[in-house]
């Protein structure tokens, strides 16, 4: 049976169980510094994703970077489908609050 612009409906929860299973895969590390990462919306046709930052990651100054430079990255490589990814950061997060959850950024561990 074939769903909305030609993908089947099988293709179509394929190609939905792939992201969600992949953005809980990135989430542990996100999640590591006190921020998390939420999936807020896809199109499995068009290929547009869209996610936000919360937690520590509102107060971090490389919330951008983690945006394009990790889960844009990751999706797009290892999802072939999308197309676009976008984000920000949950701007209502008490910024107090945000900062004593994490130090919102890795910072490595000297031997």
């Amino acid at each position: 049976m074939e769903g909305v612009g030609g993908l089947t409906q099988e293709e179509q929860a394929g190609r939905q169980q792939e992201l969600r299973a992949l953005i809980d895969l990135m989430r542990p590390a996100v999640q590591a510094d006190g921020g998390d990462l939420e999936l807020v919306s896809f199109d499995v046709e068009s290929g547009a994703v869209e996610v936000q930052l919360r937690g520590a990651c509102s107060s971090c100054a490389i919330s951008s970077a983690t945006l394009q430079g990790g889960v844009e990255r990751i999706l797009k490589q290892r999802l072939p489908w999308v197309t676009e990814v976008t984000g920000g950061v949950d701007e209502e997060f008490d910024m107090v609050e945000s900062a004593a959850l994490g130090r919102g950024a890795y910072v490595p561990r000297l031997p």
